[in-house]
């Protein structure tokens, strides 16, 4: 199942204590707490483009699942990781984050482990 597609956040949990644990600033933490980001992703292969946006912040992602790439946290800081796939579902370790985004049908669940702080996201398909 292709991850291609145009999805827009539908509900979040636990966003502040997330953000806090991985130290982003609470003023930060307030701008972004009822922000609907728009992700969209481009699959051709093993090779994934995938654009944020959120409010006025957009962030671009591009890597080829199973090769080293360089990725961005929330608080801005890169690092070098591989991603890995196992059907519907990426996995990567950025800066100690896990992150699991899994596609079913049009939903796209990502969800985040930080220090033992899970942050659940549910985004739907628009386009």
């Amino acid at each position: 199942m292709a991850f291609n597609g145009k999805y827009q956040l539908e509900s979040h949990e636990n966003f502040e204590a997330f953000m806090k644990a991985i130290g982003l600033p609470e003023d930060e933490i307030q701008k972004g707490k009822d922000v609907k980001s728009i992700s969209e992703i481009h699959q051709d292969g093993n090779d994934f483009k995938v654009t944020v946006t959120a409010g006025t912040k957009v962030i671009l992602y591009s890597f080829t699942v199973g090769e080293e790439c360089e990725l961005e946290t929330f608080t801005g800081e890169k690092d070098k990781t591989v991603v890995h796939m196992d059907g519907n579902k990426l996995t990567v370790f950025v800066k100690g984050i896990e992150s699991v985004t899994e596609l079913d049908g049009d939903t796209i669940s990502n969800t985040l482990s930080f220090d033992g702080i899970v942050y659940k996201r549910i985004s739907k398909r628009i386009s």
